[in-house]
């Protein structure tokens, strides 16, 4: 199969598609969709050919004359999409993008807005645990009288994307711009749980989970992205994954993000795809990709939720050195 693959960003602040295709590159021939040529896993060589893609605020007319192009050029049957800003419009028109002969393996809309931030008070008391007290901003005003309830340290986050820890109303009110001017409105205040960020990366078919890990952060970026980490087992995490797919009927990859205290968990945010860590789940035997793959091409398969515990997740740096020409033709000719 020829799987189209995007998120490419393997910086700082990396993106999930480097460990999809390091998951799917033995079985499967890969095509890479980038937003920008700079991105790291361009040059990483894991690609038969890459692609530029239309920023996702042009619309569906431009992902769609995109896709046909590549499926007439490179003849890709499935995308998997990995980046916040672009699954809207994929998962929207999902079955427009089957019509033309690319499958994807996506929740529906519905499901997808119901774990919009603003919406996880709600969604939690479903899965049974808590959610820490959440604030919805449009103004600056709006921002002030938040931390006047929550007082400081407070969070500030994108509806979609970006999230800050303010120490002061300065900090606050930088944030709220940096923010908004790059994602818009509404953004979020929230008040600072305590406690062991530990996650859940699945893959649900709808009914039951399928696959899936879970993890202690150790340590994170400026930008809360795993730098390293350890596989853990906790019981209420798993239920709650469980659930998460059983209670939306879930289709597709999730990451669910909590903070552990005692015997209580704060849900903070459900990403609807793969993580930037994603790989580390391959290696302990869990191929998530690959079960989606499977999934989309019907086959049955049983949950396989046992992994290694206590295995650590290391990301790191490495140099390459790769032809400044593939840059230009990149940037050119908006393919490689």
């Amino acid at each position: 199969m020829k799987i189209a693959i995007s998120g490419l960003n393997n910086t700082d602040n990396p993106a999930p598609g480097i460990g999809v295709a390091k998951s799917l590159k033995d079985e499967h021939t890969l095509i890479g969709l980038s937003y920008d040529p700079n991105e790291p896993g361009v040059y990483q060589g894991l690609f038969e050919k890459i692609y530029l893609m239309p920023y996702p605020t042009l619309g569906f007319e431009e992902l769609k004359n995109r896709i046909v192009y590549i499926k007439e050029q490179s003849g890709i049957d499935f995308i998997i999409p990995n980046l916040d800003a672009e699954l809207p419009l994929y998962i929207k028109y999902q079955d427009e993008i089957r019509d033309l002969g690319v499958n994807t393996y996506l929740p529906s809309l519905e499901c997808f807005e119901m774990r919009d931030k603003s919406k996880l008070p709600k969604l939690s008391k479903e899965l049974g645990i808590y959610h820490p007290k959440t604030i919805e901003i449009t103004s600056l005003d709006d921002l002030i009288s938040a931390t006047k309830e929550f007082g400081f340290p407070m969070m500030v986050k994108g509806n979609y994307y970006k999230a800050y820890k303010a120490y002061t109303l300065d900090e606050a009110i930088e944030y709220y711009y940096k923010i908004s001017n790059e994602w818009g409105f509404p953004l979020l205040a929230q008040e600072v749980v305590s406690g062991e960020e530990i996650n859940y990366i699945g893959i649900g078919d709808g009914k039951q989970l399928l696959g899936g890990i879970g993890i202690k952060k150790l340590t994170t970026t400026e930008l809360g992205k795993v730098w390293s980490a350890v596989s853990i087992e906790n019981p209420m995490l798993l239920e709650v994954a469980k659930k998460f797919v059983e209670s939306t009927g879930w289709q597709g990859p999730f990451e669910i993000e909590t903070m552990s205290y005692a015997n209580h968990i704060n849900l903070i945010e459900i990403n609807p795809r793969f993580p930037a860590w994603l790989y580390f789940s391959t290696q302990l035997g869990i191929n998530l990709p690959k079960i989606m793959i499977d999934l989309a091409l019907g086959k049955e398969l049983k949950p396989n939720l046992d992994y290694p515990k206590e295995k650590m997740y290391m990301r790191y740096i490495e140099e390459a050195m790769v032809d400044f020409s593939d840059f230009t033709k990149l940037l050119a000719k908006k393919e490689l």
